[in-house]
């Protein structure tokens, strides 16, 4: 936007904020009214913070791993240092680190300290944690239910780079979408740079009422709502319960608690009921029963259609139905028997079941960086074994990260290799791989014969070690 179009300048705590207003943003603006702006002004802008943060990231193809640093907005959700940043932080292999808050401006700014918390699973956002030893009384927001409709106008803030000192501006738009299924969601009317990602959406009454937000893709990890590519609104009511009460940091990435099945699935659409003329009233196609689950130990066969489970009707007929499928069975009783009714060649059959509790996933896995080769591996799980098309005996870790330039890079080992032999040491799990590599940095073999799982064939990698003296 040229500064032809920029109408308004103030000073906010000694950082330049602009508000940029121009052609259709200007008639949203009027109908909004100044005295709105002085409210996030004087409300709002206090309880943003900036996070710095580094984040390690990993090219799919060379399995080479760089870190950059990068930053972000946040929202001071509570008096005591709890921030809310939107989602894209915590990606699948992109966990970020050395995290520092930035609070207040000019000579009141300061740094603190911060820990990622769990990630929810509902909705793309992460929580931090600001720590301290010192008593705090930060500014926050506190966010209220208010309901949208088709056309309301809207204020979000973003965060400027550092050219404008990371300075606040203030953009107008409105709801330009109403989406009702999977779940009531949000568009807004106009495209909306990162930098706004994450910031309140305050309505033409001065609340605070959402934040702007992206979904993940399935890329990305998003296994549940991933309306991706468009920029939403997070309505209150989706994210006031993690505010209220926080995830701990314990939580992280942990889904111990989960009732897990064990099945992969797709819906029952219409087109498939009418082949296999079945009511077309929905339901779960099982498509892959993972070996060992709970649904393997029952008898569950691939083309088994599930109607009912536990007494709850399953109706899905599109994707996006699959979704109360999944929150269903991850909300069920653990260790009791339960009863599933579904289809098999036509007949109606019953089982008896009893879920437990969902196993260790591959981002959650036990991981170990050898600093001697530049080998990141973790634990070989069975979500990964399906993945990589492995035979559930297959035994070793998986290669999740190679440093760029190091022997492992130098002997043209990538990402998601599963290491089962290093030298004359079988490896088998990441505690084997790190005694593998404790016994090869004492005997310093001038070359290390690497045998691997390379998708369904094996291969064999040499390095050749560049001992320190």
């Amino acid at each position: 936007m040229s500064f032809k179009n920029i109408v308004k300048c103030i000073s906010l705590f000694s950082i330049a904020m602009v508000l940029c207003l121009a052609g259709p943003t200007t008639a949203i603006a009027d109908t909004i009214g100044k005295n709105i702006y002085q409210t996030i002004d004087k409300q709002f802008i206090p309880a943003l913070c900036r996070i710095n943060y580094a984040t390690e990231i990993t090219n799919a193809s060379s399995g080479e791993t760089n870190r950059r640093s990068t930053y972000t907005m946040g929202i001071m959700v509570s008096n005591d240092g709890l921030i809310m940043a939107h989602g894209h932080m915590q990606l699948e292999n992109r966990t970020p680190k050395k995290i520092k808050v930035t609070v207040g401006a000019g000579d009141d700014e300061k740094e603190y300290g911060a820990i990622m918390l769990k990630k929810p699973d509902d909705i793309n956002v992460v929580f931090l944690k600001i720590q301290t030893e010192e008593k705090v009384n930060f500014p926050y927001i506190s966010f209220k239910n208010s309901p949208f409709d088709l056309g309301d106008p809207i204020l979000t803030v973003g965060l400027l780079n550092q050219n404008f000192d990371y300075g606040k501006i203030i953009r107008a738009y409105r709801i330009g979408s109403v989406i009702t299924e999977p779940r009531v969601t949000y568009a807004v009317d106009n495209a909306v740079n990162f930098g706004f990602i994450g910031g309140p959406v305050v309505n033409a009454n001065g609340h605070a009422i959402g934040v702007i937000g992206y979904d993940l893709s399935d890329s990305e990890g998003g296994d549940i709502y991933t309306r991706s590519g468009y920029p939403l609104v997070y309505q209150t009511s989706l994210f006031k319960k993690y505010i209220d009460n926080p995830p701990s940091e314990e939580e992280l990435n942990s889904n111990e608690n989960d009732a897990y099945l064990g099945v992969f699935s797709q819906p029952l659409t219409e087109e498939y009921a009418e082949y296999w003329k079945l009511p077309n009233e929905g339901g779960i196609i099982v498509s892959t029963v993972i070996p060992g689950s709970p649904a393997y130990k029952a008898g569950f066969k691939m083309g088994d259609i599930i109607r009912n489970f536990n007494g709850t009707p399953v109706t899905a007929q599109q994707d996006q139905d699959v979704v109360s499928f999944t929150k269903l069975v991850r909300e069920s009783t653990l260790n009791e028997p339960l009863s599933v009714l579904f289809y098999r060649d036509g007949k109606q059959q019953e089982i008896k079941l009893t879920l437990t509790t969902r196993p260790t996933a591959g981002r959650n896995a036990a991981e170990y960086e050898d600093t001697v080769f530049g080998i990141t591996a973790r634990d070989l799980t069975t979500d990964v074994k399906i993945a990589l098309n492995l035979s559930d005996d297959v035994q070793g870790v998986i290669i999740t990260r190679v440093k760029s330039g190091s022997d492992a890079s130098l002997a043209r080992l990538r990402r998601n290799f599963v290491i089962q032999r290093m030298g004359n040491i079988s490896v088998n799990n990441i505690e084997e791989f790190k005694k593998a590599i404790e016994t090869l940095s004492k005997d310093k073999p001038q070359e290390i014969p690497i045998f691997c799982r390379v998708g369904p064939n094996t291969a064999f990698f040499r390095i050749q070690p560049r001992w320190k003296n």
